[in-house]
């Protein structure tokens, strides 16, 4: 056994010796052809060519000469063109290989090796667009992680045989089979595919909310069934990468149907809430929302889950959509911003009445933001209190008195001080004790 092995170890040697003394061989007699020398001349020379050409376009274009300043007329488009001088030199080079993969085809009858040069110059130029154009950490990591990769592989002529390595991972059960490569497609075209969905469904939805002829809850009602139609085509977009016939989703539609009648009963009922709510144009953007258990905002956004109130202290309320439809709420400003308000206070019994509420209505009526018309800002007796007579004054204004406005608290101040500089006695509760005995 021991010979037997000897033997074999000294065969495979001399084979390895033969093959590598072959493929030298090869390499010098290709080092040494007319077709290589031809090649590298023509990388050669398109390095020169765009290095040449690029200087002359930086020198001969204006906006790439300075940097633009501050108040200079179209300042981000002429900063983005000045950017962009750095990519002359990857894509003249790229053109330019291109031209020598026509050139060396046609004289030598081969190119492979300008061929590898110029996908590499593509990755490169890829790799500089990742690191110093795209500001997004995740499309920059896409590019850099899949993107570039798979670049290579193309590069090399490798792609395919890659493919076909990873789809033959695979588990198989019955008629399913789920391979590595579907599973890497469906997550590299699926995240392309909401990433891009995401983009329009935003661009789309401003451009929408920007039609100023449309009404306010039209352009909801547009908004949001152009967000259900994008999100749509995705997923059908996304069961096609998965090779999921659509035929199939008949079956799907109708145990979905019965999951929606027991699990999902409430996301269902919230979704249709939110489709009633953008038809009937009860509510919509910036209305002004007092809910039945008293909290209030302004609707910030419609959504087909839920709306969100703005709080004038910064905080976000979410309700469902059905609480619009089963529950009573007061909308403030829904088809009139003008609202009315009412302060009470106290004189003394000793005070001249007549001449107080003369005061008290000059007074109000005063503030900028009171609207002064005679009949909507007013002052009269409430009631005769124990310890005074009770004042009621009610004013009208446009908006509501919360948030930015003071309304209310500045009208407080402004009747305190006219009832001091005029002696009106403001009392407060007073009891009288008798000692018998």
């Amino acid at each position: 056994m021991g010979g037997g092995e000897i033997v074999n170890t000294e065969h495979a040697i001399e084979w390895l010796i033969s093959q590598s003394t072959m493929i030298l061989d090869k390499l010098i007699h290709w080092g040494t052809s007319p077709a290589f020398y031809t090649q590298i001349g023509l990388i050669v020379a398109a390095f020169i060519a765009a290095s040449i050409l690029a200087r002359f376009a930086r020198k001969s274009t204006p906006f790439f000469q300075t940097e633009p300043k501050d108040g200079d007329g179209f300042l981000a488009l002429r900063q983005s063109l000045f950017k962009l001088q750095s990519l002359l030199f990857p894509l003249l080079t790229i053109a330019l290989l291109g031209a020598g993969v026509q050139l060396s085809g046609a004289f030598v009858e081969q190119n492979w090796l300008i061929r590898i040069t110029q996908g590499l110059s593509v990755v490169g130029l890829l790799y500089t667009i990742a690191t110093r154009y795209i500001s997004n950490p995740l499309l920059q990591n896409f590019i850099k992680w899949v993107v570039l990769p798979i670049a290579v592989l193309y590069v090399f002529d490798w792609l395919d045989g890659f493919i076909t390595h990873i789809d033959s991972i695979a588990i198989e059960a019955g008629n399913i089979r789920i391979s590595l490569y579907g599973i890497a497609r469906v997550l590299i075209f699926g995240g392309i595919l909401f990433w891009l969905g995401r983009l329009s469904n935003n661009a789309g939805q401003k451009a929408i909310r920007k039609q100023e002829t449309l009404e306010a809850g039209t352009r909801e009602v547009i908004a949001k069934l152009f967000q259900i139609v994008i999100f749509a085509a995705i997923f059908i977009l996304l069961l096609q990468i998965m090779g999921i016939n659509l035929t199939a989703l008949a079956v799907f539609g109708g145990a979905l149907g019965v999951g929606l009648g027991f699990g999902l009963q409430q996301i269902a009922s919230n979704f249709v809430s939110g489709l009633i709510i953008l038809l009937d144009r009860s509510v919509t953007v910036g209305d002004y929302i007092e809910l039945d258990d008293g909290r209030t905002g302004t609707i910030r956004e419609l959504n087909m889950r839920a709306t969100t109130l703005e709080t004038f202290d910064g905080k976000d309320i979410v309700v469902p959509n059905e609480q619009f439809i089963t529950a009573s709420f007061t909308n403030w400003t829904h088809n009139d911003n003008l609202q009315r308000y009412s302060i009470e206070f106290s004189v003394a019994y000793k005070t001249d009445i007549d001449k107080m509420l003369e005061l008290v209505k000059k007074t109000v009526r005063s503030h900028p933001q009171v609207l002064s018309e005679p009949e909507l800002a007013d002052a009269e007796i409430s009631e005769f209190g124990e310890s005074g007579i009770d004042i009621l004054v009610e004013f009208w204004m446009e908006g509501i008195d919360d948030g930015g406005n003071h309304v209310d608290a500045d009208l407080k101040l402004m009747i305190w001080h006219v009832l001091k500089a005029n002696e009106i006695e403001i009392p407060f509760p007073q009891r009288e004790v008798k000692i018998v005995g």
